[in-house]
């Protein structure tokens, strides 16, 4: 998708000299992926703190590694 944004002259700087791209677009791309991927980690925390995991009553380690070196 093509986007005309107007930004400032040291954010794309910064940008540039953390993510290395190879141009600003490359750079603005890397910088969102990695943006999009922490915010998915965060609200995956998020979700966890209200419901932490939880293990089964009869879960065993012993069991899993047993079953999986069964298959």
């Amino acid at each position: 998708m093509k986007v005309t944004a107007i930004l400032p002259d040291d954010l794309i700087t910064d940008v540039q000299k953390y993510t290395q791209g190879k141009n600003i677009t490359d750079s603005l791309q890397k910088a969102l992926s990695e943006w999009v991927k922490l915010a998915k980690v965060k609200k995956l925390n998020e979700k966890l703190k209200k419901k932490p995991l939880s293990f089964s009553e009869d879960f065993s380690a012993e069991t899993i590694r047993k079953m999986n070196r069964s298959q």
